[in-house]
């Protein structure tokens, strides 16, 4: 289990009493404003009672012209082609443009590229094709804020193009009819952060001239794409995923129902998190597994038939997601494992021929949850690579493929996710140099925000009324995450085929059954009777028409346990395994003397099998955190002498070892071999 740095909110619980008592608040709910920063009443009316805060339209740059030209188009029945996107914020993007020209009677028809053969973004084969057909306008939606050659060859070919965008804006803006993108520097609007939907979802304000009726009218696809790309659920965001999220629990249109309905979700009272991990992900799925031509189709469809028929497509395709997400997990994890300088790198860069494009993103999430560091996935084809990256909090990706931008044929993106084109042959020297954008000792830790200590007596329906109260969650508006200090582990049983673990613990004498989601008991360090601090969400649970809370464990440590101390030390290990230099310092922290070693050889010996997880071992051992580093090393050396060895995931005495010699240990000699260098430096 990878360990996080856990950060409290600065909860203020005086100003919380005030802003209780001013706005008839449960104190509960008071306190997490303040744990948000938003103190000011100004900024609590704001958040509370959002109402119709929708700014005009026209605010954004270049919306008049926009407006202009698709208005000229509808009334002369030109031909208009929307070009998407295949992620879940492109595929509602296009579906909400279709939906709302074809109602006004345009010659419309829509385009979403295939991922795998075309790629993300306008290409200059499709405005070839599109000219060819006869296309009069083509308007981009999440994306087209980098397509500058792809424009002027448009414009070369008769054809007008409308850019509407949320990506960062690159040196020069393609010389469209109308660019319409919040950050253009140029762009005055009070709010900037709409996912790539949320911008097609202005340009239908300003052409119809109302915001509420088509907030009224497109508001569900305009909340799914907005929470599945991640975006800050702040100010207009906020509006738009809250009215969204009454119209799909009230009268969901045909296809969202489906959707709902193969997810096996139809029960429930459909949040922001079932949108995000129920509803994208299978939306996501038919562009990342076959054609997001497909989800779009769904969305778009006025058929119940149509609807379900092609639910259950992208059903199968999230299925097919999965397994081949799995399968390309297991094998990066099991390159990296047996590769040092990839596992110990303060980024992990691993690459496989012929791993699908379509979840290398999803795959390298996983590895930044598993290894607690940036991850970069490669697939290969031969000469040619694509990349995709994701990143941790204080740790942006796009800034070391800035720094690395030089073997790369393309790369684009944002501080925490990212994209980019290689070629094969420069993957070894890309890992080097990615590893060199920031040293690994000022690589950030990952972490875990939490909102602040709660009694377990707090845990019942009434909180969960209390956490409505703040709906909905998002970035910006993260899920309340809380903490139980010191609580005692009284059982632990392994659930869903082992591949998640059900706790029971107990504080004050009171009871919290909780769930741990994918952890086995293999990676599990802990064990009934241990003193823990846990923290996490609660949700809502319904069983046979009863509610109750569900706590759901984002993760658990040692009440003792230092963070900085045990971390900082395992860093050191870390660069060890890398082969970087080591100053005298570290070589004397890593370095075991005689009694360490025997120390930590007799209490192995005693358990004769323990886990390999070396926080546990610290804390039942008795070793200081701030000595992890010369724990890790011990183990290397005892495993390199045969007096132990690593397997299944635990450290094995081997009975039959013979007396060693600690001197004789190479691991030792190199160490001491880099002691006296470092001191005739």
């Amino acid at each position: 289990m990878i360990r996080k740095n856990w950060k409290f909110a600065g909860a203020d619980r005086e100003k919380a009493a005030e802003i209780a008592e001013e706005f008839c608040l449960d104190p509960l709910a008071a306190l997490l404003l303040t744990a948000r920063g938003i103190t000011e009443n100004e900024d609590i009316e704001r958040f509370l009672f959002c109402g119709d805060i929708i700014s005009d339209p026209y605010e954004l740059c270049d919306m008049d012209r926009a407006v202009e030209r698709i208005d000229r188009a509808i009334e002369n029945y030109e031909k208009i082609m929307i070009f998407g996107d295949y992620d879940a914020d492109g595929v509602t993007s296009t579906a909400l443009l279709y939906l709302y020209l074809s109602k006004q009677g345009a010659n419309v028809s829509y385009y979403i590229p295939d991922r795998a053969s075309e790629g993300y973004g306008i290409s200059k084969q499709a405005v070839e094709k599109f000219a060819r057909d006869g296309v009069n306008l083509i308007i981009t939606v999440d994306n087209g804020i980098s397509a500058v050659e792809e424009t002027e060859l448009a414009k070369s070919l008769g054809t007008d193009v409308i850019i509407t965008d949320h990506h960062k804006v690159g040196e020069k803006l393609p010389e469209a009819v109308a660019v319409v993108n919040p950050h253009r520097e140029d762009c005055e609007c009070p709010f900037k952060e709409y996912a790539g939907v949320g911008v097609a979802l202005k340009l239908v304000c300003a052409l119809e001239g109302d915001n509420d009726s088509v907030i009224s009218e497109y508001g569900d696809l305009a909340a799914i794409g907005t929470l599945a790309d991640v975006v800050e659920i702040t100010d207009e965001n906020r509006v738009i995923v809250k009215k969204g999220l009454e119209i799909i629990n009230k009268s969901p249109r045909k296809g969202i129902k489906a959707l709902i309905e193969t997810a096996n979700a139809s029960a429930r009272n459909m949040n922001a998190s079932n949108v995000v991990y129920m509803l994208a992900p299978r939306i996501n799925a038919a562009g990342r597994m076959g054609s997001a031509m497909l989800a779009a189709k769904l969305m778009i469809t006025d058929s119940s038939a149509e609807a379900m028929e092609i639910a259950e497509k992208t059903e199968t395709a999230n299925r097919e997601r999965q397994s081949v997400e799995n399968e390309i997990t297991q094998k990066a994890i099991s390159l990296i494992e047996e590769n040092d300088k990839i596992k110990y790198a303060p980024v992990i860069v691993v690459s496989g021929e012929g791993w699908h494009q379509g979840v290398i993103g999803i795959v390298a999430s996983r590895l930044v949850s598993r290894y607690g560091k940036p991850a970069v996935v490669i697939s290969t084809d031969g000469e040619e690579g694509k990349g995709s990256c994701r990143s941790i909090e204080g740790y942006s990706i796009y800034d070391a493929l800035l720094f690395a931008g030089d073997m790369l044929t393309h790369f684009g993106g944002h501080t925490l996710a990212a994209g980019f084109g290689i070629k094969t042959s420069e993957i070894d020297a890309f890992r080097e140099k990615i590893c060199k954008f920031k040293p690994l000792y000022k690589m950030p830790f990952l972490s875990l925000n939490i909102d602040f200590n709660i009694k377990p007596s707090f845990i019942t329906n009434d909180l969960l009324e209390t956490l409505s109260m703040l709906e909905p969650y998002g970035m910006g508006n993260a899920q309340p995450c809380f903490c139980v200090k010191k609580a005692v582990l009284r059982a632990v049983k392994p659930v869903g085929e082992g591949k998640h673990l059900r706790l029971l613990l107990s504080k004050d004498g009171y009871d919290i059954n909780a769930i741990m989601f994918s952890v086995g008991l293999k990676e599990f360090p802990f064990e009934a009777g241990d003193t823990v601090d846990i923290a996490f969400k609660v949700e809502r649970n319904e069983y046979r028409g009863e509610v109750r809370p569900s706590v759901h464990i984002q993760d658990i440590r040692f009440s003792d346990f230092d963070f900085e101390k045990f971390n900082n030390s395992v860093r050191t290990y870390e660069k060890y395994r890398t082969g970087e230099a080591l100053n005298e310092k570290e070589i004397n922290l890593l370095t075991p003397d005689r009694a360490f070693f025997s120390g930590v050889y007799k209490f192995l010996k005693t358990k004769n099998c323990f886990t390999r997880d070396i926080e546990a071992f610290c804390r039942r051992s008795g070793c200081p955190y701030v000595r992890a580093s010369t724990l890790r090393l011990s183990l290397d050396v005892m495993c390199e002498l045969g007096l132990a060895q690593l397997k299944d995931g635990c450290y094995i005495i081997n009975e039959t070892a013979g007396r060693v010699e600690l001197g004789s240990s190479k691991i030792l000699k190199a160490l001491a071999a880099q002691k006296e260098k470092c001191k005739e430096e």
